[in-house]
C-alpha cells in the first residue's frame, strides 16, 4: 500500500529530528571550548558553505526570488535565537533534560497553528501532544536539580522553534524548497555575525572542521524538514518532535557516558506511543476520506 503524503512527511521530519540530535550533540561537546554563539554561527556559516556552493554548481542563481523575502528573513532569525537559547542551556544541563524542557515547543505549535495557518485542530493532536508532554514530565521530575536558570534559555528556545516550524508550513505554501533552504543558512549567518563580535573566539583548524561538519548536517536536516512541512500539517507533525528526546538519550549515553535512567526509557516510551498514535489516526482518516469523502474534523 503506497504512503500519504502525510506519512511520507513524517519520515522525512524524522530524518530532520535525527540530524539536528547529532548536531545538538557536537554542540554540547564544544560548549566547553566555546561560547554558545559562536557555535551557532560557525553552524550557520558551514551551512551556507555547503548550500550555496550546491546551489552555485548546478547554476540555479534565481532561488533568492521569493514571494515572502519578509517572512524569510523572520524566519531565520527565530532559528538563531532557539538554537542560541538551547546551547547556552546545554552549557549547564545534561543534553537529555534540556531537550526535554524543549518538548513545549509542540504545544505552541499545536495551538498557534489554528490562528496562524488556520488548521483544524481537533481533539485527538491535542491528547497527543498532552500524552507526549506526560512522557518529558516522567523524564525531567519538576522539582528536581533540572530546574537550574537555564532552563529557561531552553524554554524561550522552545518557543522560537515553533514559530520557525509554523513559518516553515507557510513559506511550503508558497516558495520553492530550495528557496527556503538557501534563506535559512544566509539569514542564519546573517543575524548570528550581528551577535557573535560580542562572544568571539578565534577558532583552531578542528573547531573550522567541526563547523563544517555540523553545517552539513544543518543542511541536510533543514532539507528534509522543508520537505516534511510541504506533505503534512504542523499540527500532525508537532507530536513527532518528541523523538528527539529518544536520539539525544541514545547519543547522551555513547557520547557522554550518560547511561539513560528507567524514568527516563518509560518517558520516552510514552514519547513514542503519541507520535505512533497521531500516525495511526491519519491512516484511518485517509482511509475514511478514500471512501467517503467530505470534510473531517477529528484530527
Amino acid at each position: 500500500m503506497p504512503l500519504s503524503q502525510s506519512n511520507v512527511g513524517v519520515f522525512y521530519f524524522l530524518g530532520a529530528i535525527g540530524l539536528i540530535s547529532l548536531v545538538d550533540t557536537i554542540g554540547k561537546f564544544y560548549t566547553d571550548e566555546l561560547h554558545a554563539v559562536m557555535l551557532v554561527w560557525g553552524y550557520f556559516v558551514g551551512m551556507t558553505v555547503f548550500v550555496t556552493a550546491h546551489f552555485v554548481g548546478r547554476r540555479q542563481f534565481n532561488l533568492l526570488r521569493s514571494g515572502q523575502p519578509t517572512l524569510q528573513i523572520a524566519r531565520s532569525g527565530f532559528l538563531v535565537v532557539s538554537i542560541s537559547s538551547l546551547f547556552v542551556s546545554l552549557t549547564y544541563l545534561p543534553i537529555a533534560e534540556a531537550t526535554a524542557i524543549g518538548f513545549t515547543g509542540p504545544l505552541f505549535i499545536t495551538a498557534l497553528s489554528v490562528p496562524f495557518l488556520g488548521e483544524r485542530v481537533g481533539w485527538h493532536r491535542w491528547l497527543a501532544v498532552v500524552i507526549g508532554l506526560a512522557g518529558v514530565l516522567v523524564i525531567v521530575r519538576p522539582g528536581g536539580s533540572v530546574w537550574h536558570w537555564s532552563a529557561s534559555m531552553a524554554l524561550m528556545g522552545a518557543v522560537c522553534f515553533a514559530c520557525f516550524q509554523l513559518i516553515t508550513r507557510r513559506l511550503a505554501r508558497q516558495d520553492h524548497h530550495h528557496t527556503t533552504l538557501l534563506y535559512t543558512s544566509i539569514g542564519g549567518t546573517f543575524w548570528a555575525s550581528l551577535i557573535v563580535p560580542f562572544f568571539w573566539t578565534t577558532p583552531t583548524t578542528s573547531q573550522l572542521a567541526m563547523f563544517l561538519v555540523i553545517g552539513a548536517m544543518g543542511a541536510g536536516a533543514h532539507f528534509f524538514m522543508i520537505h516534511a512541512f510541504s506533505r503534512a500539517e504542523a499540527s500532525f507533525l508537532a507530536p513527532f518532535n518528541y523523538t528527539k528526546l529518544i536520539w539525544v538519550a541514545i547519543l547522551g549515553y555513547l557520547v557522554f557516558d550518560d547511561l539513560p535512567g528507567l524514568d527516563t526509557l518509560i518517558g520516552s516510551a510514552i514519547i513514542a506511543a503519541a507520535g505512533l498514535y497521531v500516525l495511526y489516526r491519519e491512516g484511518r482518516q485517509t482511509t475514511a476520506a478514500r471512501e467517503a469523502p467530505g470534510p473531517n474534523t477529528d484530527s
